[in-house]
């Protein structure tokens, strides 16, 4: 009897240690936590949801957590202090990995820390105007605007969001100006553009689109390099604009980021997982119905994009003199 219980402790113990090697070697945790730091909907959460299915034949249970608050920062501070271990990621929008810290004089966060893992995906920013409005394509929107200074109010998603920095962005290029009526989130906004209480909203291509093809609402241009396959009648903004417009580069994006001094293998164990899930025709259909380019990329792809961004930005607010508490 003493032998066989020396011989189920030692046992125990060899399995205590090689579980405590795979992990210091980067081994795939028992259960990944995926926080998404905004409500559960929208185009994130379901990108986030999809993803994270595609994840668990490789990872076994993946829990996806939504922590709301504070334009992301709620849930970003609790992904930035999770162990660098492999078993938290954060999928997020610009906000939280690259602009937050330009709007925010104190965050309990350094976005300069995070560690990129990949990409998710992008959605072009469109310029959609009421019927209401008396212009019917970009040039005559600047016209107007330029005619009627601070009279013509914009929606957007909320201070600092997406949907108000690239209207900052087009009126920095175009020496227009606009009023600004945030909203707390894309509904409300999308609703009041509807109903003509707000005429301009620079929103994502995937919610307003719908409602251009319908007749209820016009959509100007796309703040992007190319025509979306969605509405390929619209113009982008350098198609249709001054030569100015080339710098109307305003896409929301996607990425999936990792606790700071997260190991480097057990990055690129989920770079190479989430780039083969957004290869799968299963989800680039999934996408493609959403109004999503997915877009794959390795990790020192996905940060330098996230730095570069972090810049431009950085730069449009400060221009802007754009300040959150």
């Amino acid at each position: 009897m003493l032998r066989l219980s020396l011989i189920r402790r030692a046992a125990a113990l060899g399995l205590a240690l090689c579980a405590a090697w795979s992990a210091a070697a980067g081994a795939s945790p028992k259960q990944l936590r995926v926080i998404v730091p905004f409500p559960p909907s929208g185009n994130l959460d379901t990108i986030a949801r999809l993803v994270a299915e595609g994840l668990q034949p490789a990872f076994g249970v993946v829990i996806v957590e939504n922590r709301p608050g504070a334009n992301g920062n709620i849930g970003a501070d609790q992904a930035f202090k999770s162990p660098p271990d492999g078993s938290t990621l954060m999928f997020a929008p610009y906000g939280p990995i690259a602009v937050n810290q330009h709007l925010y004089p104190r965050l309990s966060y350094d976005p300069a820390q995070w560690v990129p893992v990949a990409m998710l995906g992008t959605v072009p920013n469109v310029l959609a105007i009421h019927p209401s409005l008396p212009v019917q394509d970009l040039a005559g929107f600047i016209a107007y605007l330029r005619a009627n200074p601070g009279k013509v109010a914009f929606a957007s998603q909320g201070a600092g969001s997406s949907s108000h920095l690239a209207a900052e962005l087009f009126m920095q290029l175009t020496g227009t100006s606009m009023l600004h009526i945030p909203y707390k989130g894309t509904g409300p906004a999308l609703v009041d553009l509807l109903g003509g209480q707000v005429t301009v909203f620079f929103d994502t291509l995937s919610s307003s689109g719908k409602y251009h093809k319908s007749g209820k609402l016009r959509i100007l241009a796309v703040a992007d390099d190319k025509r979306s396959p969605v509405l390929p009648e619209v113009p982008t903004f350098a198609e249709a604009g001054p030569p100015s417009m080339s710098q109307m580069m305003a896409n929301a994006w996607y990425a999936v980021v990792a606790p700071p001094n997260t190991p480097r293998e057990v990055v690129e164990k989920y770079e190479r997982a989430i780039n083969e899930v957004l290869s799968s025709p299963a989800i680039q259909k999934k996408f493609e119905e959403m109004g999503i380019d997915p877009l794959v990329a390795t990790s020192a792809e996905a940060g330098r994009f996230m730095r570069q961004e972090a810049e431009k930005w950085g730069r449009v607010i400060r221009a802007s003199k754009i300040t959150l508490d």
